[in-house]
């Protein structure tokens, strides 16, 4: 079953999940800050983004509040994969969205021209 982990006043995920369901798209609605993706889960979706030259960096929320409080973009570079990965693990706020995952499919955020080559 694909997982959507999202945020209920994201503007971006709100347009994901109208175009999934446009799709007819059938998944699981996951509130991220209450429902976490696994260290199993972000770790899969790292070695995804990896794959396509993304890096640690592109699983944050960049732009949210608690990454910017916690002065992350000063903090992250010298941080090796496996302390990110618990502090994300840690703090669904900080973790981009729509988090997308399923056995086939590792997305992050939504760009409608990589989602329709998906789905």
């Amino acid at each position: 079953m694909l997982k959507v982990y999202e945020y209920a006043k994201c503007s971006t995920c709100v347009k994901a999940l109208k175009f999934l369901d446009g799709k007819k798209v059938k998944y699981e609605k996951l509130p991220i800050v209450e429902n976490i993706p696994s260290l199993k889960e972000l770790k899969e979706m790292l070695a995804a983004l990896e794959k396509n030259g993304g890096s640690i960096r592109n699983l944050f929320n960049t732009s949210g509040v608690v990454y910017k409080e916690m002065k992350l973009s000063e903090k992250l570079p010298s941080m090796t994969d496996s302390e990110a990965l618990k502090l994300l693990a840690a703090n669904g706020k900080l973790i981009k969205r729509p988090f997308v995952i399923s056995d086939k499919v590792h997305l992050v955020g939504f760009k409608e021209d990589d989602w329709k080559k998906v789905f």
